[in-house]
């Protein structure tokens, strides 16, 4: 992994997943960049509705590819209607908020879209059945998506010329593509599970557009690691909680060879957040059963909610934000 597409944090940083509550840009771009210093990010707000969702935002990055919305989700259409340019629209007022409160940033940025395979999940074909039914149509979407992220990533670095950009991939559904456990439209079966070096392939191909590191989140139990850094990830962001035994070996490698891990430590929802070095202690804990340094542990840990923000209330958001950079400061001041 080259230095510019390793994600090399300082230690101690913390950061947030993605979406956040409510439907003010400028609000939420003012929370982000307030509450995280060292690596604020473009925030989603999917409460304003469709567009804004992350599946309507990233598919109105994509390329020659349209879609719109149906009573059973976004589909694939023939032309750029209403929906997609609503997402655009609302794309276009976020970064707008983001300019607004980066002024003069030289820190690391992150920007986030859904990632090939949870979008060929989510994206229907005209017949209604998901895009993942068709091989053809999961490479041109995975085409299309980097095409589109390449815009974007340079629109950002535009906007924000002093920053470093790094692109969180959300793959939500990944493991469940492995798997095979995706429902088809009548709910009745499941898509058969995608070999995992086509898998591997659409997203080493995504990975390749970003010139900065690339992280992918993905908040369900059984994170492929070894796939995502043989595809080239720099970060893998998770909930902590759901995190087993059997991980363990993977978690190592992957930390050995270089990988952030993005632990979501922090609930997403409103509830009673405990104090910051209790909310790190199971990584510390996972860190003495690898037999890894304790040295190494807050420069390989980035501290995150255990996933987006939007069902929280908006104190709740910056509470929880502040929250995880304070525990990402006791991991540093006191990693044992």
């Amino acid at each position: 992994m080259s230095e510019s597409n390793s994600f090399s944090v300082a230690p101690g940083t913390a950061t947030g997943v993605g979406s956040m509550p409510g439907g003010d840009a400028r609000e939420a771009a003012k929370t982000v960049t307030g509450s995280l210093e060292t690596l604020p990010y473009l925030p989603e707000l999917p409460g304003r509705g469709p567009g804004a969702d992350m599946i309507g935002r990233t598919a109105g990055m994509l390329v020659e590819v349209f879609a719109h919305v149906e009573p059973s989700g976004w589909r694939i259409g023939d032309r750029p209607g209403r929906d997609t340019r609503r997402a655009r629209s609302w794309l276009g007022e976020d970064l707008d908020a983001l300019e607004e409160f980066t002024q003069g940033y030289e820190g690391t940025l992150k920007v986030s879209a859904v990632g090939p395979w949870t979008l060929a999940a989510a994206l229907e074909l005209r017949g209604g059945e998901a895009a993942l039914n068709d091989a053809g149509a999961c490479r041109d979407l995975a085409a299309s998506l980097a095409e589109g992220l390449r815009n974007h990533l340079a629109e950002v670095r535009r906007r924000v010329p002093g920053a470093r950009v790094a692109l969180q991939l959300d793959e939500p559904s990944l493991t469940a593509v492995l798997r095979g456990q995706i429902r088809t439209a009548s709910g009745y079966r499941t898509y058969r599970a995608v070999d995992r070096a086509v898998v591997e392939g659409a997203l080493r191909d995504v990975v390749a557009v970003a010139d900065g590191p690339v992280v992918v989140h993905s908040c369900a139990p059984g994170v492929p690691f070894a796939l995502l850094r043989r595809a080239g990830v720099a970060g893998v962001s998770f909930d902590f909680s759901l995190l087993t035994e059997r991980e363990d070996d993977a978690i190592g490698e992957a930390v050995e060879a270089g990988t952030t891990l993005f632990a979501g430590v922090v609930p997403g929802t409103d509830g009673p957040l405990s104090d910051p070095a209790g909310s790190v202690m199971g990584v510390r804990t996972l860190w003495r059963r690898l037999g890894l340094a304790p040295g190494t542990l807050a420069e390989s840990v980035v501290v995150t909610p255990s996933c987006g923000l939007a069902g929280a209330s908006p104190a709740y958001a910056r509470r929880a934000l502040e929250h995880c950079v304070r525990a990402a400061r006791s991991l540093a001041d006191n990693p044992e």
